[in-house]
């Protein structure tokens, strides 16, 4: 480094907080909306925990579909609380204040649980495909030991590809504007505080992540090609109807979760899409992790059973007790 660039660097300001600009500044909705993300953040802890703890106690659940919908449920606790907890408690505070490190955590633990809920949910729909296409086989083919592969597979994928857009974003220079536009910590929105060209990351975001978005939906999409295939052939209506409504919960939260992470991912950086990132965050942040345990629940009949069985259970110990 010359003596110019040194001077340079020394003149800069790094900085070791973000101010996080917020959903919104009209205080006569605040209220409204806190109490609203609160409920779903309730429903999405209270709904989620029900969903594993269930899976878990009921031996009739102990089968691949249930194992990684206890996966999906894991994770749809962890990407709402990496943002909601917070967001919650900036509501009504005067600078919405988060320090590097807390800024630099919520990006990866962010893509983290994105990246591994979009590829769970291609293998769930693969294993749809599976116990559709090829019941009598189904439990050779998804065994305990392919059931963990899979999981653990998209647990390690998440980490990596999480991890390599956070180490990224660490190491780019941070000087003196530190206005995140954003109610959380992302990539897009931190990028475009740097104080250098930030051309490559943001080019490196948009080819990763769209590669994981396109491989895993297309996964997904061809899963339910054959799946509809399978189901055609089914002879009596009750048959079809039966096999389409095993699908079609997840098919719902499929489209839920690509059409918001495609919406903000693949578009390219500039203020007024980030405007606009902060509104679509709300419906994978907040909606879609309390819909997603409402839709598997309310639209699976094992499950709602499942439930009903074990609250029996709790009132009848309490009553005894």
């Amino acid at each position: 480094m010359d003596l110019s660039e040194y001077i340079n660097y020394k003149n800069q300001t790094m900085i070791n907080e973000f101010v996080l600009i917020g959903l919104t500044d009209l205080v006569e909705i605040q209220f409204t909306i806190y109490g609203v993300f609160l409920l779903f953040y309730c429903l999405t802890l209270l709904g989620n925990l029900s969903i594993m703890i269930t899976t878990i106690k009921d031996s009739n659940l102990h089968t691949p579909m249930y194992f990684f919908l206890w996966n999906l449920s894991l994770v749809d606790i962890g990407f709402s609380s990496v943002s909601v907890p917070k967001m919650l408690t900036d509501f009504f505070a005067t600078r919405k204040l988060i320090s590097f490190g807390g800024c630099i955590s919520q990006i990866y633990f962010f893509h983290l649980f994105g990246t591994t809920e979009v590829m769970l949910l291609a293998v769930m729909s693969y294993d749809r495909f599976v116990a559709i296409g090829n019941p009598l086989r189904y439990i050779l083919i998804m065994n305990s030991k392919v059931c963990l592969s899979f999981a653990l597979s998209c647990w390690i994928s998440g980490f990596f590809h999480s991890l390599l857009h956070t180490v990224l974003t660490a190491k780019l220079p941070y000087c003196q504007a530190n206005l995140v536009n954003h109610f959380f910590c992302d990539v897009k929105p931190v990028l475009k505080l740097a104080c250098t060209d930030t051309s490559f990351t943001l080019k490196l975001l948009t080819r990763v992540a769209g590669s994981v978005s396109s491989i895993t939906f297309t996964l997904t999409f061809l899963s339910y090609l054959f799946i509809i295939k399978f189901v055609m052939q089914i002879q009596t209506k009750r048959g079809r109807k039966n096999a389409f409504s095993t699908c079609s919960a997840h098919l719902t939260v499929v489209f839920m979760l690509y059409g918001t992470a495609i919406f903000t991912y693949m578009r390219p950086l500039a203020q007024q899409s980030l405007d606009h990132d902060r509104v679509v965050a709300v419906l994978f942040t907040v909606v879609t992790p309390a819909l997603n345990p409402i839709i598997y629940t309310l639209r699976n009949k094992e499950m709602r059973e499942a439930i009903k069985r074990i609250y029996k259970n709790i009132f009848l110990f309490v009553e005894n007790a």
